[in-house]
């Protein structure tokens, strides 16, 4: 498994659908998948980027094997930053 994570950002004012995309990742221990949030949730995939960018949200990837071929699972989750942000 590894972690795609870009530096932690200079804080500012989040958007509400940042603050409601962080909150539901908070809410997700394991996180969630960026389909699931772009077409389950109706968040922009340039909104899930612009997290990661800026250090409030990072990619963990993982491959799986269930009895068939192995497949790559990409997981979005909140960092610590992310946290913060929520909190301030």
């Amino acid at each position: 498994m590894r972690a795609l994570q870009s530096r932690p950002s200079k804080k500012r004012h989040l958007g509400p659908e940042c603050h409601q995309a962080l909150q539901l990742l908070a809410r997700s221990p394991r996180g969630a998948t960026e389909d699931m949030l772009v077409l389950g949730h109706g968040f922009s995939r340039d909104m899930l980027a612009m997290l990661v960018l800026a250090g409030l949200a990072t990619v963990m990837t993982e491959m799986l094997k269930a009895g068939g071929p192995t497949i790559k699972v990409e997981r979005m989750q909140i960092t610590d930053a992310g946290r913060r942000a929520l909190e301030g």
